[in-house]
């Protein structure tokens, strides 16, 4: 590992606010100064230096300050989300984003600037000086304060270059993997209209499909069946039992870093647990989201909000319901079926009542096996980009700022 940068011939040991400028023009009207984009921490994504979404100043705004392409971008609230990026257009901006500037382009190389912010050492220093407990905030005059090894300007050059070809790498392989992504909905959405099937069609109550394909209400091959009500009395009783709620299931993932308990009697549990092969889809919020269960903690149960739907023969494949539903989400069907536009709720009734496509069961089986390898493909691009992002930290680091 290289030598602390601290330590190295010709590197100027430095305080954040002597080489960088908190920027503080502002626009009480942006519209007629011109700008047309805004930026709130909504549009800035963690760890990503490019900002890929916006506002239109021509909707409305409340954004008065204002930044200019080139300059940083950093997010203040919340700092341990590590919110950086370089703008390379011109808008206003939320107030709880600082904009940055080299104070002089012969001292700090205004492309340097986004490394230095980029470091471990300088989200360390601006999470430790954050105040609040709800929404925690940096301020202006404790960042300044950070302290930081400036090598000279032939020196930063050289980690420009180096860093920025790291970036690209990290980009390259992101965009590989929006693009996978896209081409997995494009390919679902193909799918399931029979779009792979060389079989004569037939007019269905769904449209136009595969002539051995069935078309029946989701009751009539699934048991859909919703979990266990929270209440006091279960979070205090003697037979804690993990069990799944709505914040644990994501799309054909279940994250479950936290899982909470809650007592079940025997013939709950008897009721209420998950077998490998079940899917849990989301009643309520965002419906429809769901997961393949794959007993991934034996003996688990499921909360009130979630459906468990399990096949009731052979006929059909978990796996190809799964991605199914994924499909209606897309396709806007669940929202039609729910009739709500608050906090949309889908009951189990009425999801059993849903119509599916049932292909026989060895397409099912061709459909799942086709969306499983095109996900283990995402997944190898996703291990790229991590990759990739972890080349990038290490450079950072290596250069003595971290």
């Amino acid at each position: 590992m290289a030598e602390p940068a601290a330590k190295r011939a010709n590197w100027t040991s430095v305080a954040f606010g002597d080489v960088v400028r908190l920027y503080k023009e502002r626009s009480c009207d942006p519209e007629a100064d011109g700008f047309e984009r805004y930026v709130g921490l909504e549009h800035l994504d963690p760890g990503d230096p490019k900002i890929r979404s916006w506002g239109s100043v021509a909707d409305g705004t409340t954004f008065t300050n204002v930044f200019r392409a080139g300059q940083v971008l950093f997010g203040k609230r919340r700092a341990y989300q590590r919110k950086v990026a370089v703008a390379d257009f011109s808008g206003v901006c939320s107030g709880d984003i600082y904009v940055f500037e080299s104070k002089d382009p012969t001292v700090l190389l205004p492309s340097l600037l986004q490394f230095v912010c980029q470091t471990d050492a300088f989200f360390d220093h601006a999470v430790g000086t954050s105040a609040g407990s709800l929404s925690p905030r940096t301020n202006w005059k404790s960042l300044a304060t950070y302290e930081f090894a400036l090598p000279p300007l032939e020196e930063q050059r050289r980690i420009v270059e180096a860093c920025s070809s790291a970036w690209r790498c990290v980009e390259a392989a992101s965009d590989a993997r929006r693009a996978g992504e896209s081409a997995r909905k494009s390919l679902i959405c193909f799918l399931y209209q029979g779009g792979a099937s060389t079989e004569p069609r037939r007019k269905s109550p769904m449209g136009s499909l595969p002539g051995s394909w069935q078309v029946a209400p989701l009751g009539d091959r699934y048991e859909v069946q919703l979990g266990k009500m929270m209440s006091s009395a279960a979070r205090e009783g003697p037979n804690q039992v993990p069990y799944i709620r709505n914040a644990n299931v994501q799309w054909n993932a279940l994250d479950l870093e936290d899982v909470a308990t809650m007592n079940f009697s025997d013939a709950e549990r008897k009721k209420f647990e998950l077998r490998s092969g079940d899917i849990l889809a989301c009643e309520g919020r965002h419906v429809g989201k769901s997961a393949l269960w794959r007993d991934e903690t034996p003996g688990a149960c499921y909360q009130k909000a979630l459906h468990r739907i399990r096949r009731l023969g052979e006929l059909d494949v978990s796996e190809y319901l799964l991605h199914c539903l994924q499909y209606y989400s897309w396709a806007g069907r669940f929202v039609a079926a729910t009739g709500e536009t608050t906090i949309p709720h889908l009951p189990a009734e009425r999801l059993r009542a849903m119509l599916f496509p049932f292909p026989p069961r060895e397409q099912q089986e061709a459909i799942a096996g086709t969306i499983r390898a095109m996900d283990e493909s995402l997944d190898g691009l996703s291990r790229r980009v991590l990759r990739a992002r972890e080349v990038l930290s290490c450079l950072l680091q290596t250069e003595g700022w971290s």
